[in-house]
């Protein structure tokens, strides 16, 4: 009995040990708004002719309150999709919109710099990085979502 007690135990305690391992520790951002992003493109197409090359990127609209989003072909197979909405003090300036300075990433109104591999901060001091969405490509569909 006192093993099967001391298994149970070690074994929730694992448990917990990976709930608790795979949270997010950084809290959400208190700028930026909660968005409810979903849609399709076709980055194949001529439309999205931007995105046919690796290292290609381009804005596409969102629904509001978004300012946006910038799409970022990372690999053959990989997009990154940005939130254009500054992370940090958003409305410092009328409109304030995050820009691309391949490859760059650029809040102008409050001089942050973002890479635009991974959305991080580069130059501007603490804060937060870039909102990234989820993005799924099937090889002819891509899907941003959050």
């Amino acid at each position: 009995m006192k093993r099967f007690f001391r298994t149970s135990v070690t074994f929730f305690a694992v448990l917990a040990m990976i709930f608790a391992v795979s949270c997010n520790s950084k809290p959400e951002n208190p700028y930026v708004p909660e968005i409810d992003i979903n849609f399709t493109i076709y980055p194949n197409s001529m439309e999205y002719y931007e995105l046919n090359v690796v290292g290609g990127w381009m804005y596409v609209t969102a629904p509001l309150p978004s300012r946006g989003i910038i799409i970022y072909r990372y690999n053959i197979d990989e997009f990154r999709a940005y939130e254009r909405i500054a992370p940090n003090y958003p409305y410092a300036c009328d409109n304030n919109r995050l820009f691309v300075d391949f490859p760059f990433i650029m809040d102008t109104c409050s001089n942050y710099k973002y890479s635009i591999l991974d959305g991080s901060i580069i130059e501007g001091g603490d804060g937060y990085p870039v909102t990234q969405y989820f993005t799924s490509f099937d090889g002819s569909a891509l899907r941003v979502y959050n």
